[in-house]
């Protein structure tokens, strides 16, 4: 453990920066992923960085807090260059990053997670011990200086995900920065815990302290931001004063033409038939509340919705991935009791989750034996199963979903693309009613989306139902019948995509109660 050269009895002052970038590139081969970045952020302001997935925001904020080295372009900081090999550079030159994934650790108290790293020593009995006087003084400074009433002393684990938050501010507060990045700080908190986080960054506004503030929650824009500075795939679009913005000024810089154009109507679902599957007052406490809707057969069902808003949780719950509160789930007009994965398989769902790598594939076996994972009690009802019984399960996914692979190499060595067909394809070769889509193309380049999409399209001619969750809203408008809106946890609209501008869509996905600026 090294000593702390800097707890005091006294929070200390940040100092005042003023930060520029000029022409900062980032590329990946021929991929541009951030491109000729030039813009000064104001000392003492809050900066909103916004744009849509892919535009260029986390590899901004990956450059400036010394997690990636940019191509080519500049970084000043009160007028002096910087140049950053790593975190701990960009730590030193008074840059703090606050990021999306908390690093509490329950186990240990509020100071030990404030000073973890950097735990302040003393000698005793010629041996370096933890100077717990001295760090618990230290952490009761900064938590009393930042308004905050908790105990230094207790433990991580009985803090509220927003008090946690608070507790990472605090953590990077203590290095003295000039600058403080905020990446989608309130993306899992409550309301009231939104308000206890934005008093503290008023509080640090107040002291002088610079601020670039991710979110995708427009409301926050008007409450918080002083200035909201908007990329697209990768370019800065430009700079508005938030006294002079509304939400379709930034919609529309956010996403361009694209934004207000309409999709052509598509053939109509047959809706006068018995839905495939029905879902009522489904509720799942703290995740989703009191979900109800329809699937008919053939349809695409769209869920849209922010980080946080419940989409995967509703479709875990669906599948029996994780078990509900309260509410029904019907196939085919039978309620089906007491959900659980193998149960649903049995009335006929598939489900893709979003982390494929993780949860919907072993990478370590075969694309062979990845494609028949989930139906092995079908290949081989008796329980004896070999490679000529699986044999025509895989060529019929492999030459039906186009899949570029040996079949009898790891998974592992595929393309993400192609990674994601096998998944699909061990689903579809259970003779699904309904697929649940989570996520289909994350991690796909541009052909192989579109491939998925063909796929998803065509099981839809021959009656597959399916629900699709993507956050990118373009995806939902170009790829399904209907959207569900999803916002904390309940469903708020209903669109069809023919009828729907990106624009509305995403004011939808945003809109909280009080804020009824975009057009709709």
């Amino acid at each position: 453990m090294s000593a702390v050269g800097n707890i005091t009895g006294t929070s200390p002052v940040p100092g005042v920066g003023s930060l520029a970038f000029s022409g900062l590139t980032k590329a990946y081969g021929s991929t541009v992923v951030l491109d000729r970045f030039t813009h000064v952020f104001a000392p003492g302001r809050v900066h909103a960085l916004m744009g849509k997935n892919g535009s260029g925001k986390s590899t901004l904020v990956k450059v400036l807090s010394g997690a990636v080295q940019p191509s080519a372009g500049t970084i000043h900081l009160d007028g002096a260059q910087l140049a950053f090999a790593s975190p701990a550079d960009a730590m030193a030159a008074g840059i703090a990053t606050v990021h999306q994934e908390l690093s509490v650790i329950p186990s240990l108290s509020i100071g030990e997670n404030i000073y973890l790293g950097r735990l302040p020593t003393k000698r005793r009995f010629g041996v370096a011990v933890v100077d717990w006087e001295k760090l618990h003084a230290g952490a009761a400074a900064l938590l009393h200086d930042m308004g905050l009433d908790l105990d230094p002393r207790q433990p991580a684990s009985a803090l509220s995900v927003g008090q946690q938050q608070v507790i990472e501010i605090v953590k990077a507060m203590s290095f003295n920065p000039k600058i403080l990045l905020l990446d989608e700080p309130t993306s899992a908190l409550a309301s009231r815990e939104v308000e206890q986080l934005f008093a503290l960054v008023r509080r640090l506004r107040a002291r002088g302290v610079t601020m670039v503030y991710i979110t995708h929650r427009m409301s926050e824009l008007f409450e918080i931001a002083d200035e909201c500075v908007v990329l697209r795939d990768g370019a800065l679009i430009g700079a508005i004063e938030m006294a002079d913005a509304t939400p379709q000024k930034i919609v529309n810089m956010m996403f361009g033409d694209v934004a207000n154009t309409k999709r052509p109507a598509r053939v109509p679902i047959d809706r006068t038939v018995r839905p495939v599957l029905e879902v009522r007052n489904l509720t799942s406490a703290n995740r989703f509340s009191e979900i109800s809707f329809d699937l008919y057969p053939g349809e695409i069902l769209g869920f849209a919705g922010l980080l946080g808003s419940g989409r995967t949780e509703i479709l875990r719950a669906v599948f029996g991935a994780d078990r509900a509160d309260g509410g029904t789930v019907a196939v085919d007009g039978k309620v089906v009791d007491g959900a659980t994965p193998r149960r649903m398989k049995a009335h006929g769902l598939g489900f893709t989750p979003e982390n494929r790598k993780e949860v919907a594939l072993v990478q370590i076996l075969s694309t062979h034996d990845n494609l028949c994972m989930a139906n092995l009690a079908g290949i081989a009802p008796r329980g004896i199963i070999s490679r000529a019984m699986e044999a025509p399960f895989v060529r019929r996914q492999i030459d039906g979903l186009g899949i570029k692979a040996e079949p009898m190499l790891p998974v592992a060595s595929l393309s993400g693309g192609n990674q994601q067909k096998v998944v699909i394809g061990n689903w579809l070769n259970t003779g699904p009613k309904i697929m649940l889509f989570d996520e289909p193309s994350r991690g796909v380049d541009v052909h192989a989306r579109r491939q998925i999409f063909d796929i998803i399209w065509a099981q839809a001619k021959t009656g597959l139902s399916s629900i699709f969750v993507s956050t990118e809203l373009e995806e939902l408008l170009e790829v399904t019948d209907r959207i569900l809106v999803l916002r904390h946890g309940r469903i708020v609209a209903e669109v069809t995509p023919e009828h729907t501008t990106l624009a509305e869509l995403y004011a939808l996905c945003m809109k909280d109660g009080a804020q009824e600026g975009l057009a709709a």
